[in-house]
């Protein structure tokens, strides 16, 4: 996920902002899961296969659809450019021996299905609301289902656009003409800056509601494995922090903080949308694929023994609260650092994460950092021996000798075809292809 210019950029530029730590552990915050609890969700299916996953991300077209295919000038060579590339990639998948796809549906403010709440995506035909002429969701349903490939839908619930350039504005601004059109233009006062995007305000409840109902038209409409968030809730940088006091003034003035108030509206989306789901499709998995650290154990002693930028402390997501109601069916956290990184240790976040799922029904993947794999790194030398495949023989020797840790995803597609990866993909090709 999550996952996504490198998590387009944003979990990976902090994703180690070192935290003091403090003498005295602190009072834990969070309520630990009480005994005989039940969770809500059916139980582990013990036959169930392994997930081995990608991330294939759309935002930027970072994975899919090619580049090339938005200039072309012909639709139909546009499309079957466009198909071609994505079979391609599913036969490709296929001989690794992937069984699973997290497909980006929804990397915007905008759709690759034909929504009736969005408008069709930019990154198929460059321009924002413009058909394709086709569906390129059912597309990848069909070619995945008929080559055994699960798919889960995912989506960034908040992002409306990944920059807040001039261009985007205008482009954002002409939909007003479309139908549907583009949330910026109809609903202008849900709409922040932050992080350097135009995002929408979680404090909004109608913001939540407008992201569940999309959720709802896809389950709805397609025959999808799975719906899966990424890490993308409240996203903030220091130089363009999300300014939501007017929301909070308005919605947050019972709560002892903002932060606390935030979480909650965290909260409040992952419990609508994973209620929607069941209503809807009980079959359906839900998932979310957060920041690899809950928290560091010098805030919290329930936390983790890293020192990393933490999902409840950053986004305000209380990701292991979510686990223990049993409002998700698994959880991916996104471990992307090494045995070696002492500050967010890959070994010791999966062995946490695998104490947290342990007395509840949730399923745990862990999301794998294959865009490091042979990158020089100072901080994380580890990725660059013999091309990576030690580190990463540990990391899946870890998933697959724990017992609570029931599969390992990639972060993403296009890092399978890169030629510093080829000696960890032909690794993952002996290990995991089955046929």
């Amino acid at each position: 996920m999550m996952p996504h210019v490198k998590r387009t950029g944003a979990l990976v530029a902090f994703a180690l902002l070192l935290a003091s730590c403090s003498s005295k552990p602190p009072q834990s915050l969070v309520t630990p899961i009480q005994p005989g609890v039940k969770n809500s969700l059916p139980g582990k299916s013990k036959s169930q296969e392994p997930v081995r996953g990608v991330w294939l991300a759309t935002v930027s077209r970072l994975d899919w659809p090619p580049v090339s295919s938005v200039n072309i000038s012909s639709p139909e060579l546009r499309i079957n450019q466009q198909k071609k590339a994505l079979t391609d990639k599913l036969d490709n998948l296929k001989s690794l021996g992937i069984n699973t796809v997290f497909f980006q549906v929804k990397p915007d403010g905008t759709a690759l299905w034909p929504s009736k709440i969005l408008p069709w995506s930019d990154v198929l035909t460059g321009n924002i609301g413009q058909d394709p002429g086709y569906d390129p969701l059912q597309f990848m349903l069909d070619e995945s289902h008929k080559r055994g490939i699960k798919v889960h839908a995912w989506f960034n619930p908040y992002r409306v656009s990944t920059n807040t350039t001039p261009r985007t504005l205008a482009e954002l601004n002409q939909t007003l003409s479309l139908n549907p059109a583009s949330v910026y233009v109809l609903h202008r006062d849900w709409i922040r800056t932050a992080g350097d995007r135009y995002v929408l305000d979680p404090g909004i409840p109608e913001a939540r509601d407008w992201i569940t109902n999309i959720v709802a038209e896809v389950v709805k409409g397609y025959d999808i494995d799975g719906v899966q968030f990424d890490d993308y809730f409240y996203t903030e940088s220091p130089g363009s922090a999300l300014n939501d006091n007017q929301t909070f003034k308005k919605y947050g003035l019972a709560f002892n903080s903002k932060a606390d108030w935030r979480r909650h509206n965290t909260q409040q989306l992952i419990e609508q949308v994973s209620r929607t789901i069941k209503q809807l499709k009980p079959g359906v998995e839900f998932g979310v694929s957060p920041a690899g650290v809950w928290r560091n154990r010098s805030f919290d002693p329930m936390g983790s023994d890293t020192r990393g930028a933490a999902a409840y402390d950053e986004s305000f997501a209380d990701t292991r609260k979510w686990v223990q109601q049993g409002l998700l069916d698994y959880i991916a956290p996104q471990l992307y650092w090494p045995f070696a990184r002492d500050a967010a240790r890959y070994d010791v976040l999966a062995k946490w994460w695998a104490d947290v799922v342990k007395p509840t029904n949730t399923r745990l993947y862990i999301g794998v950092a294959l865009y490091k794999v042979g990158e020089p790194s100072k901080n994380e030398p580890d990725w660059m021996v013999r091309g990576g495949v030690p580190e990463l023989k540990k990391q899946l020797d870890l998933n697959e000798s724990t017992p609570q840790i029931n599969g390992t995803i990639l972060f993403r597609e296009n890092y399978l075809n890169q030629p510093q990866t080829q000696e960890a993909v032909n690794y993952l090709k002996q290990r995991w292809n089955q046929s």
